[in-house]
């Protein structure tokens, strides 16, 4: 985590947060707050109320208790889960950057090469991975230069070997912007090593706090059952390579943000 955030005023914080819709009670009384330099990890399992905590913190929804503060000015670039690609609508990836918001080429291509996907910017954009995909939609949102992330399921999609170089690059891009990163995610393996600290949702929140804490909370044990409490470990793992474009691996140099960092795995 890039410096100590518990002195610094959140970038955005919710305070007794509760929803309801109608009789069903969505949301009771939840906390979250995020910090700048911070990645905060949001897991639950399906109807926990996590897409709707995300829409109290945009604004869109209105809380019917609590409050949520954020830093005046802040700029969230947020990059959604899901992206309908038609194949027949010819629109490339550099068309979906600059939709609604025209970008110089310099800074496009710029943008593109930071998230490892500069090769593809005239590409057609039903025809990238997932993998691709993904940073496209990383590219779209640091282009708002934000000082908040929010990245909703990151790895949808995503075969497993891009898996960890996509945390690590949020962590670079975090460590490099000093930017604040909120996550949604059900991949509690690979989330638990890749964060900072973890919000466990159950309509309310279960838990939070330090990865290597959070997996022994009785909250997380009881939702997410034992047999995955206890097959999720943390262990230090020091890159010596990351990969550019082409997946070619390139040394790396240094103890700098794409050096040492944490990978889930089993024990």
């Amino acid at each position: 985590m890039a410096g100590d955030v518990s002195r610094t005023r959140p970038l955005i914080e919710a305070r007794g947060v509760s929803v309801n819709f109608g009789r069903r009670n969505v949301l009771d009384k939840v906390d979250i707050a995020v910090h700048a330099g911070e990645i905060v990890t949001l897991v639950g399992l399906n109807g926990a109320g996590k897409s709707t905590l995300i829409r109290v913190l945009f604004g869109i929804v209105r809380p019917d208790l609590g409050t949520v503060a954020r830093t005046p000015g802040l700029r969230i670039g947020y990059s959604p889960q899901h992206v309908h690609r038609d194949p027949i609508l010819p629109m490339t990836v550099r068309g979906f950057l600059t939709l609604g918001a025209p970008a110089p080429r310099d800074r496009l291509e710029n943008v593109l090469s930071e998230v490892g996907a500069g090769a593809i910017l005239n590409h057609p954009l039903s025809e990238v991975s997932g993998g691709e995909l993904h940073r496209v939609l990383l590219a779209r949102a640091l282009l708002r230069e934000p000082g908040l992330l929010v990245l909703d399921e990151p790895l949808a999609g995503v075969d497993v070997a891009s898996q960890g170089e996509l945390y690590q690059l949020i962590a670079t891009i975090r460590d490099r912007y000093g930017c604040g990163v909120l996550l949604v995610s059900h991949d509690l393996h690979m989330v638990m090593a890749a964060t900072d600290t973890v919000v466990c949702l159950n309509r309310h929140v279960c838990c939070t706090g330090h990865p290597r804490t959070i997996t022994r909370h009785p909250e997380f044990v009881s939702l997410f059952g034992p047999h995955v409490a206890n097959a999720i470990a943390v262990y230090p793992h020091r890159h010596d390579h990351r990969h550019d474009e082409h997946g070619n691996p390139v040394p790396i140099d240094g103890d700098g943000p794409t050096g040492p960092d944490t990978f889930g795995g089993r024990r």
